[in-house]
């Protein structure tokens, strides 16, 4: 599509946007008239990559070099976000996955992990939604995982890890409900992506008919956030599934809290004290 002809909108900022999930995002983002600033550690990929979608696209593409798992690195991040004024995306897709169980688990690899996958996220939304907040719009889009909800499919930190993504993503649309801001989890299965290798465990070794594509799973992605979806998942055939999941999910939550525990316990409820 020729940049004349695209729709005029914000900058969208893409953490982990040198290969995989986070270059499609990128490169689907400018062809929506999105200018970008990618995020990544390897500077070098970052600026073939915003080469490249300036040629391809017409956008104005920055690049923000940044090692996530660092303090130093999120700071970096979290400063550019709160005071570019013209960002109102926030893809947060830097992260990474480990395979072995806990017994077998490198605890640093796995303290890595959380601070990529869980202190980042987290630091950088909290930088960026006050502002989408004062201007009335943004979008912030957090690439959560299937195991959010089969935490028993990989490791048990990255499945825990991801767990607060959906539930982190999910307490920010309530609490910015009305704001128009506008906050969707994605859930993917199976990718063809380089987390595998880096996880521990080639894609090859997998069911072939579990693999998506990243362009696909980003296209269905972008396909739900259009639709209005909260939580999207790209491989999930039964939407309803999800839909009635969800719903008998709100409606426990209803029942969570209780003077007295469930009968199945067997004990004598105590009156409280007055």
């Amino acid at each position: 599509m020729n940049a004349s002809t695209q729709t005029q909108r914000g900058v969208a900022l893409i953490t982990g946007a040198s290969s995989g999930i986070g270059a499609i995002y990128a490169d689907r983002l400018a062809r929506r008239g999105h200018d970008l600033i990618l995020v990544a550690r390897n500077t070098a990929r970052l600026l073939e990559a915003a080469q490249r979608l300036h040629v391809e696209t017409g956008r104005r593409v920055d690049i923000l070099s940044a090692d996530l798992s660092t303090r130093e690195g999120q700071a970096l991040v979290e400063a550019r976000l709160r005071e570019d004024t013209r960002i109102d995306t926030l893809v947060n897709n830097a992260g990474f996955g480990a395979v072995a169980p806990l017994l077998q688990a490198d605890v640093d690899h796995l303290t890595d992990m959380i601070e990529v996958n869980v202190t980042a996220l987290t630091r950088l939304t909290y930088a960026a939604v006050p502002g989408f907040v004062a201007r009335g719009r943004g979008t912030v889009i957090n690439i959560a995982s299937v195991v959010a909800i089969a935490p028993e499919l990989l490791n048990d930190v990255y499945g825990g890890s991801k767990a607060f993504v959906l539930a982190f993503s999910q307490s920010l649309q309530h609490q910015l409900a009305d704001t128009g801001v506008r906050v969707q989890a994605v859930l993917p299965g199976a990718t063809i992506t380089e987390f595998w290798e880096v996880a521990g465990k080639s894609h090859h070794e997998l069911p072939q008919e579990w693999l998506m594509t990243s362009d696909d799973l980003v296209d269905a992605a972008l396909a739900g956030l259009d639709q209005g979806e909260a939580v999207t998942i790209p491989p999930l055939q039964d939407g309803d599934e999800w839909s009635a999941y969800d719903a008998l999910r709100r409606k426990m939550s209803q029942g969570l809290s209780n003077t007295s525990p469930g009968k199945r316990y067997g004990l004598k409820a105590v009156a409280n004290a007055a």
